[in-house]
């Protein structure tokens, strides 16, 4: 009866997740609005901590925008190279308690940004490279649909076998939380965005108290977006092709840091929420391959058709990311990773190491210290 009943809400979800979950597996850029009649001045700001490698091709792709560089205490040349490629560089201030690193290094960038009076701000990371025309192309999205704040999940890099592995799953699990077609309405609570790539206008950013009301969140895109829209913002987020990530993963640890720095963070921090998502992962993604090779027959036949359907549901992200829909079938191989790095991300929230990014520690159980 056990085996029977893990099939049946296996399949069950895997019909709901295809049918009724905004269509978030559809991973597709858009087609881009119509642009505006008048020019909007945006400024662009850049944290930036040990970011030399990859900072200047990042100011660079920005240019002619005025581009903000906020140096987070780098202990390379990170401001030298960003001034050299072009960017107003300003050296951040003392950490002060209660601050995310990246959230007080924004703040020190609107310092400035609020004396040149733009009619946008673009936040952006040191190593999102931006195709000819993005920003204006974003401006006019906001323009045309009279929205606060738009972001695009940039397109991340997928060369090694991690990355090729890893990395379409992850833009596929974050829209699964996060459906863009829930997040663009208005009537639904939904909200996120992808912190790489956030434009958003001055006016949102007052309303919401300023960026010093999420200044503590560890996942401070999502956190932006939820305050603009619960303040009666309009938000928007999508996918490109063209705007990318340059920085590399290239071994399945880096990807691990990657989501352990997040993810507990994402439960909130809950015992009882981090047990929920190892059963609702392992009975959604786990089940259907075991059900299929380890089950009775009715069992079986549920577990190929969640398999299945599951398959067909991932296709989309390896078809945007150019790889073989050979990899498809993988996807319970790659789910169960997520999980491990999950339980990492835990782990290292409670014995104060959570949140770990260029060596400072970010989200950390006070018990622990």
């Amino acid at each position: 009866m056990t085996l029977e009943l893990t099939a049946v809400i296996s399949l069950g979800a895997w019909i709901y997740l295809l049918s009724a979950r905004g269509g978030f597996w559809r991973i597709k850029a858009p087609a881009n609005p119509a642009r505006p009649t008048s020019e909007k001045f945006v400024v662009a700001i850049i944290p930036a901590r040990n970011e030399e490698s990859v900072v200047g091709a990042a100011v660079a792709s920005l240019r002619p925008l005025h581009v903000i560089v906020v140096d987070d205490h780098s202990s390379d040349r990170t401001a030298v190279v960003a001034a050299e490629a072009g960017a107003s560089v300003i050296q951040s201030g003392p950490l002060p308690l209660g601050w995310s690193g990246k959230l007080w290094a924004i703040s020190e960038g609107l310092k400035h940004a609020r004396s040149l009076a733009p009619d946008y701000l673009l936040f952006t990371d040191a190593d999102i490279v931006h195709a000819p025309g993005n920003v204006a192309e974003l401006v006019a999205r906001a323009e045309a649909g009279g929205l606060d704040l738009v972001s695009l999940m940039v397109k991340l890099r997928c060369r090694s076998l991690a990355e090729t592995l890893l990395i379409p799953a992850f833009v596929f699990f974050f829209f699964m939380l996060y459906p863009p077609a829930w997040v663009a309405r208005r009537d639904r609570r939904t909200a996120a965005a992808a912190g790489g790539c956030v434009l958003i206008r001055p006016s949102a950013l007052e309303r919401i108290g300023g960026i010093e009301s999420i200044r503590s969140e560890i996942i401070d895109d999502c956190a932006l977006a939820r305050a603009v829209k619960r303040t009666g913002g309009g938000i928007w987020l999508g996918v490109t092709e063209d705007t990318r990530s340059i920085r590399d993963y290239p071994a399945f640890a880096d990807i691990r840091a990657m989501i352990s720095r997040t993810a507990f963070a994402q439960l909130h921090h809950s015992l009882l929420l981090l047990l929920g998502t190892i059963l609702g992962m392992a009975v959604i993604y786990l089940a259907p391959p075991l059900l299929l090779f380890r089950g009775n027959p009715p069992a079986a036949i549920c577990g190929l058709a969640a398999w299945i359907l599951m398959t067909v549901a991932y296709a989309p992200a390896l078809r945007f990311y150019g790889r073989s829909l050979a990899w498809a079938p993988l996807l319970p191989l790659v789910a169960l990773f997520y999980i491990s790095a999950t339980v990492d991300s835990a782990i290292a929230y409670w014995t104060g190491r959570g949140g770990m990014w260029k060596d400072r520690v970010q989200d950390t159980n006070s018990d622990a210290r």
